[in-house]
C-alpha cells in the first residue's frame, strides 16, 4: 500500500511548477524519510548537484559532512537525515554565485513535507534563505552567533560553500565554538 508520504514524494519529484524559470529545467532534489531525526535545510542545488541528482554532492557537501563528523554512508541514509532545501531545483547562476532558490518550492511543498517529519530533533538551517524562512532572520552572522537561542532543536549555520571563504576568515570562532557541539549532538542523535 502506498502511503500519503510516498505519494507526496512522487508529486515533489515530478514537480514542474517553475519549469519556465529554470535554465536547466526541473529536477527536484530532496532526501527525506518520516523516521529521520536530523533535517538539513539548505538553499538550492548547485549545477553539480543538478547533474548528479544527489544532494550536497559537491565541495559544500564535503565540508558539511566534515562539520557533522559523519561519512557519506550515514549522510545519505534518509532514515537518519532528511535534506529538504528551500528550492529543490538548480535556479541558475550570476557572476557572484547561484541565484536565490525559486520561491515556488516553499509555497507548494515545504509545509506538506515538514508535516511528515515529526521525529526530527535537530534542524540545521543553512544560509540566509533558510534562515529567513525558519528563523525569520536572514543575517547569517548574527543568527549563527545567536545559536543558543535555537539550540538544541535548531542550529543556524553559514553555507559551507568554498565561495564563503571570507565569512570563515572573519568568523574564526565558528570552528572552535560551533563545530564540536554540532558533532557531539549529531553523534547522540544517530545513536538513539
Amino acid at each position: 500500500m502506498i502511503s500519503k508520504f510516498d505519494t507526496l514524494i512522487k508529486e515533489v519529484r515530478n514537480c514542474s511548477i517553475c519549469r519556465e524559470s529554470l535554465p536547466l529545467g526541473p529536477r527536484p532534489i530532496i532526501q527525506t524519510h518520516p523516521n529521520s531525526k536530523i533535517l538539513i535545510v539548505g538553499q538550492a542545488p548547485g549545477i553539480k548537484v543538478h547533474k548528479s541528482g544527489i544532494p550536497f554532492d559537491d565541495a559544500s557537501g564535503d565540508r558539511l559532512r566534515k562539520w557533522m563528523g559523519i561519512n557519506k554512508t550515514v549522510f545519505y541514509d534518509a532514515k537518519k537525515i532528511s535534506i529538504v532545501p528551500m528550492g529543490f531545483c538548480y535556479p541558475g547562476s550570476k557572476k557572484s554565485g547561484d541565484l536565490p532558490p525559486r520561491p515556488e518550492c516553499a509555497i507548494a511543498w515545504r509545509q506538506k513535507l515538514l508535516d511528515h517529519l515529526n521525529k526530527v530533533e535537530l534542524t540545521l538551517v543553512i544560509g540566509q534563505y533558510a534562515m529567513k524562512y525558519h528563523l525569520n532572520n536572514k543575517n547569517v552572522t548574527q543568527s549563527t552567533k545567536d545559536w543558543q537561542n535555537y539550540w538544541p532543536e535548531i542550529l543556524p549555520l553559514p553555507h559551507p560553500s568554498p565561495r564563503n571563504y571570507i565569512w570563515f576568515k572573519n568568523n574564526v570562532w565558528f570552528d572552535d565554538l560551533i563545530l564540536p557541539m554540532l558533532k557531539k549532538r549529531i553523534t547522540q542523535l544517530l545513536k538513539s
